[in-house]
């Protein structure tokens, strides 16, 4: 099953998909946020192409355990996008993964902007992989 891995920012949105098996994921580029309309429709595009089944958006808590405003805005972005698909959406934890996409980046030798430009979607494919872990038969 092809699940779609969203990290929610105000920025940028990062994205990351399963292989068809639902086994791995793997970083799409990050949507830029423009217009709401924009983003969703970039969204639906991605959905149909990949023959996505599933999506989990990360919830950003914080340390705490507690919401946060970003939290009540992620929940508000897949409470929209609950409206515009039939999908199953599902929320994971993402506390810390941007800053451990940070430092996976980093030791992988990307510096400066091509760092800043995969960030996200480093974090989505960390956020999707903590979701198949836990989600796994």
């Amino acid at each position: 099953m092809r699940t779609l891995g969203i990290d929610f920012g105000l920025k940028r949105v990062g994205l990351a998909v399963t292989d068809p098996y639902g086994m791995m994921a793997f970083p799409r580029p990050a949507l830029e946020r423009t217009t709401k309309d924009r983003l969703f429709a970039d969204l639906l595009a991605l959905i149909e192409a990949d023959r996505i089944e599933r999506i989990v958006v990360g919830l950003p808590l914080a340390l705490d355990g507690s919401d946060t405003e970003t939290t009540r805005q992620a929940r508000n972005f897949a409470e929209r996008l609950g409206r515009r698909t039939p999908l199953p959406i599902e929320f994971m934890d993402e506390r810390l993964t941007s800053a451990e996409a940070e430092g996976l980046l980093k030791e992988a030798g990307l510096c400066g902007k091509k760092r800043k430009t995969r960030l996200d979607s480093q974090a989505a494919v960390i956020i999707l992989e903590a979701w198949l872990a836990t989600n796994r038969p």
